[in-house]
């Protein structure tokens, strides 16, 4: 068994084990006093306010508190406990009011973020692995400027080296769209390589109209395309990797933000007083 798969079973097991020792507990609190929903409200907020805390640790990598690992699995598994608090903090029951449902509809929003969030994290960075190394992001557009570039001056030198604008007018027609942009997003985040399969299908029946020397300029332009679809592929799925924590945290502090204006609203309207 490796470390990952022991850590990863403790961690199972802690969170049994609580989840099992809370659910009792809050089954006995309101047995003996009757309502506890202030209690396991507070706690709830506690809970949330300890979850964000990891997108403050990760701007703080110099601090000594702990790894980044060890705080990515704790979010984790504290978030899966926190899915059980809210649970038992509206007993159960589905929210009644405008106010108390997009307070619920922003925690579920939330959480189902986080997944998504935890799945894309495990699997994107192993096929972008798979497929050669990440491409630093930011040098994206750089190199597909390059690779438009490289492209488009094969294209013209055809036309000056053959006397035949045939090169030219195929990049025209269909490649020049291809080079200009990131494309068929969908496809690599499926890992569908259909598209790329039919552009380069679209370049070897070129073949047989062209002369030995042309020949020799469309391989050069058909490795680019390999080279362009490649980082079309960087550039879908690191994409997804940032997008999906522009959905998540600002989620998580408008949760934060309704949750304090529920706390508010509920002690206005209780006199600040309950059990």
């Amino acid at each position: 068994m490796t470390r990952f798969s022991q850590r990863r079973r403790v961690a199972v097991t802690l969170l049994t084990v609580s989840v099992v020792a809370v659910v009792a507990l809050h089954r006995f609190l309101t047995l003996l006093l009757g309502r506890v929903v202030f209690l396991s409200g507070w706690i709830l907020l506690l809970f949330m306010l300890i979850l964000t805390a990891y997108n403050a640790r990760k701007k703080l990598p110099f601090l000594p508190l702990k790894s980044a690992e060890t705080w990515l699995q704790f979010h984790i598994y504290a978030g899966i406990f926190a899915v059980f608090l809210f649970v038992l903090h509206i007993n159960f029951r589905l929210p009644t009011g405008w106010f108390d449902d997009i307070l619920a509809w922003l925690y579920v929003l939330v959480t189902l973020s986080g997944f998504v969030g935890l799945a894309v994290s495990r699997l994107l960075p192993r096929r972008l692995t798979a497929r050669g190394g990440e491409v630093l992001f930011e040098r994206i557009p750089i190199i597909r400027r390059q690779l438009r570039e490289q492209a488009e001056g094969l294209a013209l030198k055809s036309v000056g080296e053959g006397q035949a604008a045939t090169i030219a007018e195929f990049y025209v027609r269909d490649l020049h769209d291809f080079f200009m942009g990131p494309r068929n997003l969908w496809s690599h985040l499926s890992d569908d390589r259909a598209p790329v399969s039919r552009l380069l299908n679209k370049v070897a029946d070129l073949d047989r109209f062209l002369n030995e020397q042309e020949r020799g300029v469309m391989r050069q332009i058909a490795d680019l395309v390999r080279q362009k679809d490649g980082l079309d592929y960087q550039y879908t799925l690191q994409l997804v990797l940032r997008l999906w924590l522009f959905v998540h945290i600002p989620l998580t502090y408008g949760l934060l933000l309704w949750s304090a204006l529920h706390v508010v609203l509920v002690y206005g309207f209780s006199g600040g007083a309950g059990r």
